[in-house]
């Protein structure tokens, strides 16, 4: 059978995974169907938002099933008789009834160099943690967590003003030229794959809420991967006099002479928030409440009046 006859069945929810799948419908593969997770309310008006999967999913025709709880509700998904089932960020674990249906089994593109980093967030914990590259690993799904054999990995530096934004841009394209290089071999028979050193694993679970609240009191370039990990999604704040201010674009300064967790204020184009050995500069914020600002608008306004104050 030609490659692009074997039947593919994808499993994604975000922008990460959309981009995947354009690539390889437009390379000219059978999917069959899509996998998503269900739509989302959100707003005040609590107004369901399909995923970024979902709607790419529409856009090229392809038939979308959003199950809630997929190890309950997978017939459909086995309704497609799929060769292979290829998976990124999906957001569920898979039962085994899916996981041992394919031919060519189950493979995820996961965004980093396994067996470090497996969980829900490996690119922003990454980059929290300031490493130094990441990578994607494309793997067979195993009931355990990201925990199944290799069949490709690769890696590319974290640049120094990279964020969760830019990061999860550059690993979605890794993966779809990893995923390009790998299926011909998949669908051959010609591929090898490594086993993961379960002695060298670590775990990125999903974000907490608290991980949000930026605090000034530590090393300045720590701060600074803190808040990057975090843009643009789902963001970082910190706060002054109860109210809450997310930082929307940022770098950092090393200084000898600063004042850790103090609001300094506004310096040439940015707002000085200083660390220890260094400050972060805040060139985009967002106050609680109010329409995104640059710097120097923020501080015309709320900002003259927070100017020395020690931040929450």
């Amino acid at each position: 059978m030609n490659i692009f006859e074997q039947k593919i069945v994808f499993m994604g929810t975000p922008a990460f995974a959309a981009n995947i799948l354009r690539g390889l419908f437009d390379a000219g593969y059978h999917i069959v169907a899509v996998v998503t997770q269900p739509d989302k309310e959100v707003g005040r008006k609590r107004e369901l938002r399909p995923s970024e999967t979902k709607k790419m999913a529409l856009q090229l025709n392809i038939p979308v099933l959003t199950p809630a709880r997929i190890k309950e509700e997978y017939e459909e998904v086995l309704s497609y008789d799929p060769d292979l089932i290829i998976t990124a960020a999906y957001g569920q674990f898979i039962p085994s009834a899916v996981l041992d249906y394919p031919r060519f089994g189950c493979i995820n593109a996961h965004g980093s160099l396994l067996p470090k980093y497996r969980g829900g967030a490996p690119i922003q914990r990454a980059i929290i943690n300031g490493e130094n590259e990441t990578g994607v690993s494309i793997m067979y799904m195993v009931k355990k967590m990201d925990a199944g054999d290799i069949l490709m990995s690769r890696s590319i530096p974290i640049m120094i003003d990279d964020t969760n934004t830019t990061m999860f841009s550059k690993l979605s394209d890794l993966s779809l030229e990893m995923l390009q290089d790998l299926l011909p071999k998949l669908f051959s028979g010609d591929v090898e794959t490594r086993k993961q050193n379960e002695e060298e694993a670590t775990f990125a679970y999903n974000l907490e809420k608290e991980i949000e609240h930026i605090r000034f009191d530590e090393e300045v370039k720590t701060v600074y991967d803190h808040i990057r990990g975090l843009l643009d999604e789902p963001g970082a704040y910190f706060v002054c006099k109860g109210k809450k201010y997310k930082m929307e674009k940022v770098f950092f300064e090393k200084a000898e002479d600063s004042r850790p967790s103090t609001f300094i204020g506004l310096e040439k184009d940015y707002l000085r928030i200083d660390c220890i050995g260094g400050f972060i500069k805040v060139y985009q914020i967002r106050p609680e409440g109010k329409n995104s600002m640059d710097a120097r608008s923020f501080h015309n306004g709320n900002g003259r009046n927070m100017k020395g104050e020690t931040l929450e």
